[in-house]
């Protein structure tokens, strides 16, 4: 099949985010793919849950569950320079893969690498990096690195799942720095309180999964796109980016459905392209 294109990919990436690299008002964003993020403020930059490479088609082609990429890939990790932070919500390989960890960690020795601590043994050895290397948090604890402050919030896919010490094995963060508040779900389904838990919060941007649970999958699931649009709406979101669809034709859904869904209910949305750009200056708009 024919790959849907990035809008950039590789050096011209590169070449986009630096043109943003001294932009003292606003904060940048661009779509990897899957639920992986860059995130660009006053010159620092975030990775959040990258998937770069194809090791899932590797890993499962021979099987009953063939994951069929549907899109190009936007980087090369290996371009990755002065990364200040990179995230993994969960263990599973589209959000923490190897083949896009060790050679980014390789080439920013100074990152900081935000995981559940409830994952810390599992999240080094695919990683490759020493016990003590990431920064583990689980639900309620935060962290701030430079600019940038991490808050740690449960997720639930399907479950939420904790450990023998309570700490939460699937999480989302909000991220917040200046005026700004993000919030990446990770995998997630709706669950009790959780609107509660994220409206003091008073997110600006949520970046929300919209492709399903559908048990015939054989893989856990996420909020829908009806689900991810109320889900924005009832936490005050300002803009929801919809994200999870268009890696894998077994695990997808149609932005277009999305789309409809925030706009009966009047939630701010943008819909980005593979490797497309959004702007803290859209809030303006």
């Amino acid at each position: 099949m024919n790959l849907i294109p990035a809008v950039v990919k590789d050096e011209a990436f590169i070449a986009e985010a630096e043109k943003y690299q001294h932009d003292e008002n606003n904060f940048h964003l661009w779509w990897l793919g899957q639920s992986g993020y860059l995130l660009l403020w006053k010159g620092k930059r975030v990775l959040i849950d990258p998937y770069l490479s194809d090791s899932l088609t590797r890993k499962y082609a021979t099987t009953n569950k063939p994951h069929i990429r549907m899109c190009e890939r936007v980087v090369d990790p290996q371009l990755l320079k002065n990364i200040l932070i990179v995230t993994s919500s969960h263990n599973h390989t589209d959000h923490l893969d190897g083949e896009s960890l060790i050679p980014l960690i390789k080439n920013n020795p100074l990152i900081t690498f935000i995981i559940p601590e409830a994952n810390r043994e599992f999240v080094c050895d695919r990683a490759h990096i020493p016990k003590d290397f990431p920064v583990g948090l689980s639900e309620g604890k935060s962290v701030t690195i430079d600019d940038f402050t991490f808050h740690c919030v449960p997720a639930k896919h399907n479950e939420i799942d904790r450990d023998e010490n309570g700490n939460c094995k699937f999480m989302g963060y909000i991220i917040r720095f200046g005026k700004w508040s993000i919030y990446h779900s990770g995998d997630t389904l709706w669950y009790d309180g959780m609107v509660e838990l994220l409206k003091p919060f008073k997110v600006d941007l949520a970046l929300l999964p919209i492709n399903g649970n559908d048990p015939a999958r054989g893989v856990a699931g996420n909020l829908n796109t009806k689900e991810a649009a109320e889900l924005g709406k009832a936490i005050g979101a300002q803009v929801v980016i919809p994200c999870h669809y268009d890696m894998f034709t077994f695990n997808t859904a149609d932005p277009k459905d999305f789309a409809k869904e925030a706009e009966k209910i009047a939630q701010g949305y943008h819909v980005l392209e593979i490797g497309g750009h959004f702007s803290s200056s859209f809030f303006a708009e």
